[in-house]
């Protein structure tokens, strides 16, 4: 069982920056694609970014290419997604997911675990 704890959600003004977190549990963290998904009121869950396990392969969503950074510290359990250059239609609930088979995918379906999400709310 993996557990995704999310953190570093709240309010930034357009422009700004925010910096997710996600602590996950496991003594396998290592081995498992990590993925960031956001998911906005009365829409589809959509992917955002994910990382590969060794962390040298990232894919991003062509929405926030060049604007948001995924990366990970293994020693840590931890995943974090750096968002910057925000705007307004980032504002969602973001979750981060764990695939623990080691594939690199964007699909919602390709994910085992999932957390509880956090909130971003972006003003204009």
């Amino acid at each position: 069982q993996v557990q995704l704890v999310e953190s570093g959600g709240g309010l930034a003004q357009a422009g700004g920056s925010l910096r997710l977190s996600c602590a996950a549990s496991g003594r396998t963290f290592s081995s498992y694609t990590m993925a960031w998904f956001r998911q906005a009121p009365g829409k589809e869950r959509e992917f955002v970014g994910v990382i590969s396990w060794i962390g040298r392969q990232t894919y991003y969503a062509d929405s926030v290419k060049g604007r948001f950074t995924i990366s990970r510290d293994n020693a840590k359990n931890t995943v974090y997604l750096q968002m910057s250059s925000l705007k307004p239609e980032d504002t969602a609930v973001y979750y981060c997911a764990a695939d623990t088979s080691g594939m690199v995918v964007t699909a919602t379906q390709g994910y085992d675990y999932w957390g509880q999400g956090t909130q971003v709310t972006v003003s204009s």
